[in-house]
């Protein structure tokens, strides 16, 4: 009996160091996607009312959870049973992520004189449903990007067992929501850090000092994140493209990888965004002659 029970203890211990190895493998394979993820990430959770930051960080977290929860198992099914469905389905949100990146370089170089990030901070005070279209914009991105982290996530484990592939692709995806939106809303609150050293810093000038800084550096890391966000949009979008359509993969031997992913994925984005622009057009005509 009492061999039995150490053996048991054995199967666990065995079984908790392969989860272990696999996870640490899938983490790493994973780890350039999960720094775009928290770019882009930054990015979609700024540009609200400080009151309300911390409240909408929490309903895009609750969105990336439940997304994690219906990826996780059907990429494990699709694996088995139809493994072309998730090169379509990354392929597709690629195009999205294409899109988006390549709207924001198009606002930026056309349009950044009507915009301003005070006028969409008004707006969200104002209109919430400007906030709930951002929430569910963010939301959306997050799913492509974690399709793509499970995808990865679970190629890297694909020789281990059923169970450990379960474990290991569940803990990246836990780890991604949970270490990237947590590290998002440090970001985003900095400056309430700030505002708490400057009010305890009557004795000490190095906290009032520091503390200014904070303040006066949230708006600049903001800013950083907005460009990292773009730019990271478009890098991934054009991975996705180079890695799932094999003519992209050898077109261009002599020039490097990333500046390839990124070209392809603006070229990507604009045919997206002209073809939706075009839609929105007819669409308008038609309603104008209606």
């Amino acid at each position: 009996m009492a061999s039995g029970i150490f053996s048991v203890f054995d199967d666990v211990a065995a079984l908790m160091d392969d989860v272990a190895v696999a996870s640490k493998i899938a983490t790493r394979k994973t780890a350039g996607i999960l720094g775009d993820d928290l770019a882009v990430n930054a990015e979609k959770a700024t540009g609200f009312l400080a009151t309300r930051e911390l409240p909408v960080l929490w309903a895009i977290t609750k969105g990336s959870f439940l997304n994690k929860l219906i990826i996780v198992p059907l990429a494990l099914l699709l694996t088995v049973f139809s493994p072309v469905a998730i090169q379509i389905i990354l392929v597709i949100g690629g195009f999205y992520l294409a899109y988006e990146g390549a709207e924001k370089v198009v606002e930026f170089i056309f349009y950044r004189s009507k915009k301003s990030h005070g006028t969409v901070k008004q707006a969200m005070e104002i209109n919430p449903e400007a906030e709930k279209a951002k929430i569910k914009s963010a939301i959306t991105t997050d799913f492509i990007l974690s399709v793509e982290i499970v995808i990865i996530a679970l190629g890297a484990v694909l020789e281990k067992s059923l169970l450990i592939q379960i474990i290991a692709v569940s803990g990246v995806s836990l780890l991604a929501t949970v270490g990237v939106y947590g590290l998002v809303a440090l970001i985003v609150r900095i400056d309430d850090v700030g505002y708490k050293l400057i009010k305890r810093s009557s004795e000490r000038e190095i906290l009032s000092t520091f503390g200014h800084l904070l303040v006066r550096s949230l708006p600049r890391i903001i800013k950083l994140f907005e460009i990292i966000g773009t730019i990271a949009l478009l890098l991934v979008s054009g991975g996705i493209f180079v890695h799932n359509l094999a003519f992209l993969h050898t077109s261009f031997p002599q020039v490097p990888l990333i500046l390839v992913e990124f070209l392809i994925g603006m070229a990507g984005g604009i045919l997206v965004l002209t073809f939706v622009k075009g839609i929105k057009k007819v669409i308008a005509l038609r309603r104008s002659q209606t």
